[in-house]
């Protein structure tokens, strides 16, 4: 994959790993890890490892990490960080250790009562400080070799304002809120904003291609990758081998509006802020996992700084009136990034990538041109299944 070197173990040394699993740390620093683990502590042979919040996508043969079954998932044919290499795979789940022996969950998120609002925000914006700097000249990097994604809320603003000298990156249908928004925080902000327009038929061949990188051919799934993949298509097109993005602040720092507002929002179980925003932290695997298959894809590898293991556990600890108070969402991180980004930014009101790049507008509309009608159930979804089925 572009801009990933062959290896066992992505994310962390083997070092920092054994020391995680001697000691159950869920955050030992970076942004997270997976992969084969030959001389783990404490066990017998080789492991297959993933972190608690499944950063790095990690798969096995189906029913081969099961401790019921013959397989050993740690056999090199048994596992990999692409799913496409295995003929049926399924992930490693985040926070395990897989090997011949079963699954065993061994990392799990903290569950620790707040800290007091001044230290909670001071810890906030020292990890943001932390894992912001640097990351245009990682290891491995020429200094030169990294573009943002970019929409022109808080979240993409704090991390291009980080590189101010990269390029950043916009895809959209014309007209659409994203690419606006983009234009006009990029200006503020005097930032290089590359914009990709998405015709009908780029999107049908992102389908396509986003379909068979992930796995995933649902509706949701499909529209919130596509913009993604062209926008990371066209920075690898332009010579990037790595693309930031500011995947994960939604999550940890309380950007929903069911967990500002959660009781009788049935799509939480919680009734409380905090307890909301670790039920939409719990399904960080799974986003992830689409995300990054669909950027290593594209031909770029993804940087995370806003999951950065320290900013993880700053958020993580936070008071719920730092999630969400008073109509405001993410305050901790609007507030740490009142700095770094203009007041437009930092205040910016975000859709949702799918609607506000119009993806999801013209699924529907191809979907109906090709007679699925939105009388039919999950029109779109059939519509999808008969695209990719043509392939």
């Amino acid at each position: 994959m572009v801009g990933v070197p062959p290896s066992d173990l992505r994310g962390a040394s083997p070092g920092r790993v054994r020391d995680t699993l001697r000691g159950g740390n869920p955050f030992p620093g970076g942004r997270g890890f997976a992969g084969l683990l030959r001389d783990p502590p404490n066990r017998e042979g080789p492991v297959l490892v993933r972190d608690v919040l499944g950063r790095q996508p990690l798969f096995v043969e189906r029913g081969a990490a099961d401790s019921a079954s013959e397989g050993d998932p740690t056999e090199s044919d048994a596992w990999s960080f692409d799913r496409t290499d295995l003929d049926d795979p399924e992930p490693v789940p985040a926070g395990a250790v897989a090997s011949g022996a079963g699954t065993e969950r061994v990392w799990s998120l903290p569950d620790e009562g707040p800290t007091d609002p001044e230290s909670g925000q001071a810890a906030v914006d020292e990890a943001l400080d932390a894992a912001l700097g640097g990351i245009e000249t990682e290891p491995g990097s020429d200094g030169h070799d990294l573009a943002v994604a970019f929409s022109g809320g808080v979240d993409s603003g704090v991390v291009a304002a980080a590189v101010p000298d990269a390029p950043c990156y916009v895809a959209g249908f014309e007209g659409c809120h994203d690419v606006a928004a983009a234009r006009e925080a990029a200006a503020e902000m005097d930032l290089d904003l590359r914009v990709v327009e998405i015709a009908h038929d780029d999107l049908v061949r992102a389908v396509r291609e986003v379909a068979a990188a992930t796995g995933r051919r649902n509706p949701m799934d499909v529209a919130i990758a596509v913009p993604l993949y062209l926008a990371a298509e066209a920075a690898a097109a332009d010579g990037f081998r790595r693309l930031a993005v500011g995947q994960g602040a939604d999550e940890l720092f309380g950007g929903y509006s069911k967990v500002a507002d959660p009781v009788g929002d049935d799509r939480v179980a919680a009734e409380t802020v905090r307890g909301a925003r670790t039920e939409t932290v719990r399904t960080l695997p799974d986003q992830l996992e689409r995300d990054v298959l669909a950027l290593r894809a594209a031909g770029v590898e993804p940087v995370a700084p806003l999951l950065d293991d320290r900013i993880v556990a700053a958020a993580l600890a936070l008071p719920g009136e730092l999630l969400a108070s008073d109509g405001e969402r993410k305050v901790a991180l609007r507030r740490a990034a009142a700095s770094r980004v203009p007041e437009s930014v930092r205040t910016a009101d975000k859709k949702a990538v799918q609607y506000g790049t119009y993806v999801s507008r013209e699924l529907d509309r191809l979907a109906r041109r090709a007679g699925f009608k939105r009388r039919m159930d999950d029109h779109v979804g059939q519509y999808l299944d008969a695209l990719l089925a043509e392939e």
